[in-house]
């Protein structure tokens, strides 16, 4: 974990119970020792990915593949989604399903639809573990484990800092990720139940995870408000750092005559939290192979998994405490 001036822990403590968590904040690849069934075996992965989306899920999917390597005993199956779309997941879901794996991995496009694909999986015996977003409706039968950071936590965390910064409240905006996701829905109710009452929401709009689409909608919003805007809730680094370049744009100082949140914690946002330009950095932890690696060789074992495990993640207030992590920032 990182050693930083000042940071605050999200806590990583599992929903339905505690269990052990193989993950390391700084360490890009996977230290398991092996996975498959028996010495010799190799397990065969299904990975319904997302595929290309930013820093975060570039970090993330090569997490997963490096730790269910050949070396470790799995031959993993990549299949990352055409350009987002849902069907294309599912197609790739139900291949795997006709394929025989032994477990499939998902990361989803969308939140609702799954229930047929994952109804199928069940008779077929196949173990499904989310990572990082969940589904809806959120059946717990239909898979074996979830496995991801808190986002209600994560939020709520930003907001509590926020509510520090300006005890008499100030007027914010919100730059969300693209709507129905479970990670939007979760950071939107983490952050709306922990801001005070004080605060005026001006604006809550989709950028879609994009830092050219998050510039040109805060520039607009900039404009409509006379740049009478104090903060700025970004949901992932990309929109926070696209909002910063409008504030820049519209000659404003971010960072100090407009503070910035943002989740995810890639290299790129503390390195703009170190120069200023961020205000709080909300690390959203994409390395998590090693827990997933224990979650399916359990399940493959019969043995019983929680349903939901929480990656620990860690947040930054400071340019000195972004500072001193970024040796270490493996993402």
């Amino acid at each position: 974990m990182f050693k930083t001036a000042r940071f605050r822990a999200i806590a990583g403590i599992a929903l339905a119970g505690a269990m052990a968590l193989g993950v390391t904040a700084c360490s890009g690849g996977s230290d398991a020792e092996g996975g498959g069934s028996a010495e010799g075996d190799v397990t065969t992965i299904g990975f319904v990915a997302v595929g290309p989306e930013g820093g975060w899920r570039t970090a993330n999917e090569k997490n997963i593949q490096d730790s269910f390597s050949k070396e470790n005993g799995f031959d993993l199956k990549y299949a990352p989604a055409t350009n987002g779309d849902q069907n294309s997941q599912i197609t790739a879901f139900t291949s795997f399903i006709d394929e025989g794996v032994d477990a499939i991995l998902l990361s989803a496009t969308e939140a609702t639809g799954w229930e047929s694909v994952l109804e199928r999986a069940k008779e077929a015996e196949i173990p499904v573990v989310l990572l990082d977003r969940g589904i809806e409706p959120n059946d717990t039968e239909l898979y074996t484990s979830r496995i991801a950071p808190d986002n209600v936590g994560i939020s709520a965390s930003a907001a509590e800092w926020a509510n520090e910064q300006f005890p008499e409240g100030a007027n914010y905006v919100v730059l969300e990720g693209p709507p129905g996701l479970s990670v939007v829905n979760d950071r939107n109710k983490g952050w709306d139940e922990t801001i005070d009452p004080n605060f005026t929401k001006l604006e809550s709009q989709s950028a879609n995870w994009s830092t050219e689409e998050a510039k040109s909608v805060f520039e607009t919003i900039l404009k409509a408000n006379n740049n009478n805007v104090q903060l700025v809730f970004a949901q992932n680094d990309e929109m926070g750092l696209g909002a910063a370049l409008a504030v820049e744009e519209a000659g404003l100082k971010p960072g100090t005559d407009v503070k910035i949140i943002t989740i995810d914690g890639t290299k790129a946002a503390l390195e703009a939290l170190a120069a200023g330009r961020l205000s709080f950095v909300a690390e959203y932890n994409p390395l998590f192979g090693d827990t997933a690696i224990e979650v399916v060789d359990a399940a493959l074992a019969g043995e019983t998994v929680e349903s939901e495990i929480v990656v620990p993640s860690v947040t930054f207030d400071s340019p000195e405490a972004a500072t001193e992590a970024l040796p270490d920032r493996a993402f």
